[in-house]
């Protein structure tokens, strides 16, 4: 296996009842790129993040994780309980916000820092010293993200109050203060108007380029897959259909079928109107 590889899935399928949500879908990211889901709605993309969050159990396939220490080796994803998910170093936005919106800004970065925080319950009962140290250290790493993303004016708002798009902004911040090696986000641009989704793009490519941290995502805003992604793949009705770069998938003709329909289905739209 490359040392390149972060993650890896091999032959992912997942069924619900009677409906086959994903099929035999595998597909590896690396470190430091962008790798991006794309396909129509239902297309099986939110349930693979589901599966790598161990919100879902595959019915038949696996995950493998390559971002531990050198000296652990790979590690199987799917035999990790999806509270151990967030310390092996993977974090993710969803595509609708999940915050505590009775809570600062602040406050929910520093919600972030918990799977870093090593002091037991009678050093944060009686606040030692370490326990000070931690809180300092955790201070500062939300502080850097602030600062990063353009949070300074917020710091100290409630989330409740905040528009839509800040709230989106926040849901991202929170997801790096657990530093994390793979960052998975879900429909980042959704409910964002173009300012905001332009924004978005270019805090994409500093997470990548500046922090060093893949990430993988779903999106249908084309315009901002073309803009980050180093690697694409499409999906429909749960099956791979295309992998390659964002100009290579978007050309292929069985993504532009299953956007579009048949080449005789986009005649006769054009024909109507």
């Amino acid at each position: 296996m490359s040392r390149d590889i972060l993650l890896s899935a091999q032959d992912l399928s997942v069924r619900f009842g009677g409906v086959l949500a994903v099929n035999k879908v595998s597909f590896e990211v690396r470190r430091g790129e962008v790798f991006t889901l794309i396909g129509p709605n239902g297309a099986g993309k939110t349930t693979v993040f589901n599966l790598i969050s161990r919100i879902y159990q595959p019915t038949t396939g696996q995950i493998t994780w390559h971002g531990g220490p050198a000296s652990g080796g790979p590690l199987k994803l799917t035999d990790q309980p999806p509270h151990a998910i967030a310390a092996l170093g993977i974090a993710r936005t969803f595509q609708n916000i999940e915050l505590f919106e009775h809570a600062t800004v602040l406050h929910n970065l520093l919600i972030g820092r918990h799977t870093h925080r090593a002091t037991g319950f009678f050093g944060e009962l009686f606040f030692t010293a370490a326990t000070r140290r931690a809180e300092i250290a955790a201070r500062e790493k939300a502080e850097q993200v602030i600062e990063l993303l353009d949070l300074q004016h917020h710091r100290d708002s409630l989330v409740a109050g905040l528009p839509y798009g800040v709230r989106k902004v926040v849901e991202l911040a929170r997801a790096l203060c657990t530093e994390p090696k793979l960052l998975l986000l879900d429909e980042p641009s959704s409910g964002l108007n173009v300012e905001e989704t332009a924004d978005m793009a270019f805090w994409i490519q500093d997470i990548q380029h500046e922090l060093g941290i893949s990430v993988l995502m779903v999106e249908h805003d084309m315009t901002l897959v073309s803009k980050v992604s180093d690697r694409v793949l499409a999906m429909n009705q749960g099956e791979v259909l295309a992998m390659g770069s964002s100009r290579e998938v978007q050309s292929d003709p069985k993504v532009v079928e299953a956007y579009l329909g048949t080449i005789e289905d986009v005649s006769s739209l054009r024909r109507a109107a």
